[in-house]
């Protein structure tokens, strides 16, 4: 998960060089669709043993999770600030802890939400300092409120995979249901994106565009997602998504790099408490593990099976 925030903290930057003007979610329905073919190689072999419909009905879910995130953070960019954005982002990990409870898939942890609350505190404290150490682009209103519609998209997605799991009626497979959100996710991103952009935008795609798409495709979508997923059986959702206190400070980093006179004390408090609330997460341990009760469900004398902690 720490290899996951490190790409998407490189991402930012990344996605920073593409063409001003380009449609930005028929561009996230072209990378969703980028990912799933890079992934077809290892799931070719299943594909003729469909998801049932339970399993079917879960992934479109998951898909259309996806696309309400999407869909509300490109329409709010360019309503909003980006500090507000920055704000709004932090309840994530909360919405999926409160999700994850509710679907009976996440444990009742003071120390988990202690965790989350000094996470969600360094990544305040860096958006403060990225706004030169000042709230005056902090605004709550109807853009807001859409937009935090899509960070409960996102809770919701990472939850929704726990419980779908742990139900069996998606794949135990990481790639598997990887490939089968990213399906649904670019053809729902897509249509979303033909409704309300003009396809004639992408004709402005550049040959360092279409590398560019490839690399964000590949190892931003396709990569972050099947990390995403191959730890769903071991991390619960609150765990999972507070991983995504990282990318700032990743971006932070990057900052620094390109801009040393950036630097300055309004950094630390937020990169402090990011650190520690990492460092404390990488020492807890998970519950339950899923990967426990996948292996009971098929081999029922194995009841017994003690769930231990993962880390």
């Amino acid at each position: 998960m720490l290899l996951r925030a490190v790409i998407q903290g490189l991402s930012f930057s990344i996605v920073g060089l593409l063409t001003i003007g380009l449609p930005p979610l028929l561009l996230t329905a072209l990378r969703f669709a980028i990912a799933a073919i890079v992934l077809l190689p290892l799931v070719w072999r299943t594909l003729g043993q469909r998801p049932r419909l339970r399993g079917l009905a879960l992934y479109i879910v998951m898909g259309l999770c996806q696309a309400v995130f999407f869909g509300a953070m490109f329409w709010a960019a360019h309503r909003t600030s980006a500090l507000s954005m920055a704000v709004l982002s932090v309840s994530v990990p909360f919405l999926a802890y409160c999700l994850g409870i509710g679907f009976g898939v996440e444990p009742s942890s003071m120390r988990l939400l202690g965790i989350l609350a000094l996470g969600a505190g360094g990544a305040l404290g860096m958006a403060w300092a990225g706004n030169a150490g000042g709230l005056g682009g902090m605004h709550l209103g109807r853009v807001e409120a859409v937009y935090l519609v899509g960070c409960l998209g996102l809770a919701l997605y990472a939850v929704l995979s726990r419980w779908g799991l742990s139900s069996h009626c998606i794949s135990a497979r990481a790639e598997v249901r990887t490939f089968w959100s990213l399906v649904f996710g670019a053809l729902l991103v897509g249509v979303l994106g033909l409704a309300t952009e003009d396809l004639r935008g992408l004709e402005n795609l550049t040959a360092s565009d279409a590398l560019l798409l490839a690399y964000l495709g590949t190892l931003s979508t396709g990569g972050t997602f099947w990390l995403m997923q191959h730890a769903t059986p071991v991390l619960t959702p609150g765990s999972v998504t507070s991983y995504a206190y990282v990318p700032p400070f990743v971006s932070m980093l990057l900052l620094f790099m390109t801009e040393p006179q950036s630097i300055s004390w309004r950094w630390l408090p937020g990169a402090l408490l990011v650190l520690l609330a990492m460092s404390l997460l990488l020492r807890r341990r998970a519950w339950p593990p899923a990967e426990t009760c996948v292996m009971a469900s098929h081999n029922p004398s194995s009841s017994s099976i003690r769930s231990t902690g993962v880390r």
